[in-house]
């Protein structure tokens, strides 16, 4: 099911929560909306839920105008972060429980409701589990049992809010690919909101950067971590620096001297340069480079992240080099420049 949302603005009491949102998301894609807090990003969600309404906009499912349609109108599935699953029920009757409170003229027979809740707790890798209730699960076999809940009912769009953020780390990257492996053999078109930058460039298939109500930039999770179209888009996914240069005669500078860097066509004048912290070569010295203090020095996985001084009025610098790299540098000055980078001029 293809969703298209056009012009979408909601205010709560007169306060903007989205501005002039659009969104198309095809049928049978898996999307991330990916932001901070108070981005707006969970508004989005509730609003093609039908948990909210819009101030203004349309919402489309298909070509069918679903802006005034309720959830159970629009057959939702919606798999929330705190599992909401019924605890006086047991994991068959939480599965079952949207099948069974259909209109009669909807629900299925006793015996198909039963079938399919046992066939999805085995898609979902909980067979034998059916007669425990939610207190006798882990975090982890909760939110499957959430997932088959949404599931069952057959929804149109699934919607996922934060589904893996009340698990501890390791449980949320074995259910980030377990969620993935489910996408591919159901085909859901699904949206899922997050503010883990990991979790939305390992699962999506587009990811949706939002900030303060609106859309910074759509696109594969490639498109947005190498080509990001704003600094709050660098900054926001995956790690970054930043400098403040001067353009001049198509040269950038640093402070009083060039860069070696090239920005041919870039009018002159003040701008930012962004890069990430392994998109750089270490120098030996000389000019068209930057030199700073080493001030700390951690391992993290299988690299080394080093911070350095560059000088008065200038954030401190992160740079990523592999273990053997960093093993040979002077302990106390680094000398780099960026290898890969771009420019944003002030607003």
């Amino acid at each position: 099911m293809e969703v298209r949302v056009q012009n979408l603005r909601k205010e709560f009491d007169r306060f903007p929560a989205l501005h002039d949102v659009s969104l198309d998301i095809h049928s049978g894609e898996l999307i991330a909306l990916l932001g901070p807090s108070g981005s707006g990003k969970t508004t989005l969600l509730r609003l093609i839920a039908g948990l909210e309404s819009p101030t203004d906009g349309l919402i489309y499912f298909g070509d069918e105008d679903a802006s005034k349609k309720s959830v159970q109108e629009r057959n939702i599935g919606f798999v929330f972060q705190h599992y909401a699953l019924f605890r006086h029920m047991t994991v068959l009757d939480n599965v079952a429980f949207g099948l069974k409170v259909r209109h009669s003229a909807r629900r299925p027979p006793r015996d198909e409701i039963r079938r399919r809740a046992l066939e999805l707790l085995d898609l979902v890798q909980l067979p034998g589990l059916e007669k425990r209730y939610p207190a006798q699960l882990s975090g982890g076999q909760r939110q499957r049992v959430a997932l088959a809940r949404a599931m069952a009912v057959e929804p149109n769009v699934l919607l996922l809010d934060e589904p893996f953020g009340a698990l501890d780390a390791q449980v949320r990257k074995d259910l980030r690919k377990w969620l993935r492996e489910i996408h591919d053999r159901t085909g859901h078109t699904t949206v899922f909101v997050t503010h883990d930058q990991d979790e939305a460039m390992e699962l999506a298939d587009r990811v949706v950067v939002m900030s303060q109500g609106a859309i910074e930039q759509v696109g594969t999770p490639d498109e947005v971590y190498d080509h990001p179209n704003s600094p709050f888009v660098f900054g926001f996914v995956g790690q970054s620096n930043c400098l403040k240069v001067k353009i001049s005669g198509g040269d950038i500078w640093f402070e009083d001297r060039s860069l070696g860097l090239k920005a041919e066509g870039e009018p002159d004048g003040e701008a930012s340069l962004y890069f990430r912290p392994h998109d750089i070569e270490i120098r030996d010295g000389g000019e068209d480079c930057i030199a700073g203090l080493l001030t700390s020095s951690r391992r993290v996985a299988g690299t080394r992240h080093v911070e350095i001084d560059i000088g008065k009025g200038h954030p401190p610098i992160e740079l990523e080099l592999p273990p053997a790299a960093a093993g040979s540098l002077d302990r106390s000055k680094i000398v780099f420049r960026p290898t890969r980078w771009k420019l944003f001029r002030p607003a």
